[in-house]
């Protein structure tokens, strides 16, 4: 059997066909699926795509939300031996039409009739596109027959597979380790999205080193709701098909909270984003009144003191394991239970996390492993453990993972991980890779123990007029960790001093107003009240206490409104698009440099 997910998949169908694959909800109900329906599904799809002529290196792109329906079709493609292209729903349309015209897709796989009719335009352009599939049922009276529903493709692969029965377990077992399984386009910061070019074998690499160090089994079962164009999500999927634990697919991100707890995962995938919103959101909650702050507050004492002792290896005073367990009872608990009661830990990638938020959720009974990957590097290189970890760092290499440190302090990688190639890009893909080493453009240090700890991204550092260098990522994970702050951009390259734009929890901040009988006409101009403007100052100023002078927040603006994809402000991956925001609020900025320090 070959080493490639797709044998992966067939070897987990064949071992538990009758137990429980996936978990989605339907019309409010959860339902299920087994490992053997799973195998029918992809097999039936599989063989539909045969039929219309797909054949191993062909291309398809999936522009769809996460759901089940994006994990079938991708399986369905790899065990074609074609290649997956990942597209991002809210991606722009220079964007999509720039990934289906480099990667020559030959197929389209959307949501919905009306993302397909969103596309046409942008298909005038992208010539290679031969076929649109749509996954969700087209109503009756807007039938188009450019337009190809999902059931369709099953229905002409249950006619193929009457013929071929054994086409997809002959094809997946066909595919090489060394065949390309899928491009996916980065979103970046700023410039052309680059086509990542993932092996089968970087695939296999990456969840045969890291899902069994974190201990993952098939008693597991994961909430996913990540975007599946984004690499962590896709290595969820790929883990899923791996270990064969569940996934439970969440209704939408806004759903997460009620998912949580009616699922009761064991294992939380996400990007430091979401951790920020949880954390965010129960210190609202412990504010409520003076004495549940009071409780919430000892309690919290009380876990740092167990924290310590945990990270330490030492035995826990009974006295302290005695206050503990009071603790747990007044506080954790119902903590834990509003995040399904179940969880063993949560992961976090994608971004920097803030070591106070995953000092916060361990002291609370939660420990958040955070590690440390590129799509480039099929996700993870460095990860904390269950059994082995630090906080404030991204743990150590993994596997076969070789980690150097250059001269400037940027990290460079080699490993079976680590990409083929940016697709039809040379000069890129050239000046990334080098003798073996993938310049991963973060800079950073390993602890005498291997821990690696980011410092920042090497483009993202600023020098000031001064000459000194700031690392942005810093302040602002010290500032998120206010809870009246919600999203944060320092600015300062090649300024006298540092800046920073900051948009507000708006949660938090309206309980303040009610508390304190602050009337305002609306978020907008709550956001620049007076008093509000002192609870940012107060928590810039809480900041800057813990940075040294030269890298300290001289000036500060409340902006009325989130940094957003929308807007273009965000990548898909939720990190801030730093040139974009540096651009648009430009007075802004400006004027913060031309008043004196509040």
């Amino acid at each position: 059997m070959s080493d490639t997910i797709c044998a992966k998949f067939l070897e987990i169908t064949e071992r538990q066909p009758n137990k429980t694959a996936i978990l989605y909800n339907k019309k409010g109900q959860w339902l299920e699926a087994t490992w053997g329906s799973y195998l029918e599904t992809v097999e039936r799809f599989a063989a539909g795509l045969h039929q219309f002529g797909i054949r191993p290196g062909d291309r398809i792109a999936i522009l769809a939300n996460t759901r089940p329906e994006w994990a079938y079709c991708d399986m369905a493609i790899l065990g074609l031996g074609a290649i997956t292209v990942p597209i991002y729903p809210n991606s722009t349309p220079e964007d999509v039409t720039f990934i289906l015209s480099d990667s020559q897709a030959k197929i389209v796989i959307v949501d919905s009739a009306a993302v397909a009719n969103r596309l046409r335009d942008i298909l005038k352009h992208a010539k290679s596109v031969e076929k649109v599939i749509v996954i969700d049922p087209i109503k009756d009276g807007n039938e188009d027959p450019s337009l190809i529903p999902v059931a369709k493709v099953a229905d002409f692969g249950t006619a193929e597979l009457s013929r071929h029965p054994r086409l997809f377990k002959e094809s997946a077992l066909k595919v090489s380790h060394d065949e390309m399984a899928t491009i996916l386009y980065t979103s970046g910061t700023t410039g052309q999205p680059k086509g990542v070019v993932l092996p089968h074998s970087a695939i296999i690499s990456e969840v045969s080193d890291v899902f069994p160090l974190l201990g993952v089994s098939p008693r597991d079962r994961t909430l996913t709701f990540l975007p599946f164009a984004h690499i962590l999500g896709r290595i969820e999927v790929w883990g899923h098909v791996f270990i064969g634990y569940q996934m439970a697919y969440a209704e939408s991100i806004e759903r997460i909270k009620d998912n949580m707890h009616s699922v009761r995962p064991t294992l939380l995938v996400a990007v430091p984003r979401v951790f920020e919103k949880i954390y965010n959101g129960i210190l609202a909650q412990s504010e409520i009144s003076p004495m549940r702050k009071r409780v919430f507050d000892w309690a919290i004492r009380i876990g740092r003191q167990i924290s310590r002792y945990k990270l330490e290896k030492q035995p826990v005073p009974i006295d302290v394991a005695l206050k503990y367990q009071a603790a747990k009872r007044l506080v954790f608990d119902k903590i834990a239970e509003k995040m399904g009661g179940q969880l063993r830990f949560a992961f976090s990638g994608g971004a920097p996390l803030s070591p106070q938020i995953a000092e916060f959720f361990h002291a609370a009974g939660l420990l958040l492993l955070e590690g440390y990957g590129l799509t480039e590097t099929t996700a993870a290189i460095t990860v904390n453990t269950p059994f082995d970890y630090r906080f404030g760092t991204v743990g150590k290499a993994i596997g076969e993972v070789k980690l150097k440190i250059a001269e400037d302090g940027e990290i460079l990688v080699k490993s079976k991980k680590v990409m083929r190639e940016y697709y039809n890009n040379k000069d890129a893909t050239s000046t990334t890779l080098e003798d073996g080493w993938f310049h991963t453009g973060d800079i950073g240090e390993v602890s005498p123990e291997g821990y690696l700890r980011i410092t920042d991204r090497k483009k993202d550092l600023i020098k000031t007029a001064g000459g000194k260098y700031v690392a942005p990522q810093k302040l602002e994970n010290l500032l998120k960790i206010n809870p009246y702050v919600n999203q944060v951009h320092i600015h300062g390259d090649q300024r006298k001093y540092v800046v920073a734009l900051l948009t507000l929890n708006m949660e938090s901040v309206r309980r303040f107003a009610d508390d304190n009988d602050i009337s305002y006409r609306d978020l907008d101009a709550l956001s620049q009240h007076p008093r509000v403007r002192e609870l940012a100052r107060q928590a810039v100023a809480e900041a800057n206490s813990q940075l040294a002078s030269f890298e300290s927040i001289k000036n500060f603006a409340v902006l009325p409104r989130e940094f957003s994809i929308e807007s273009g402000e965000m990548t898909p991956s939720l990190k801030v698009k730093r040139k974009v925001v540096d651009v648009r609020y430009r007075e802004t900025i400006d004027r913060l440099y031309n008043v004196e320090k509040n």
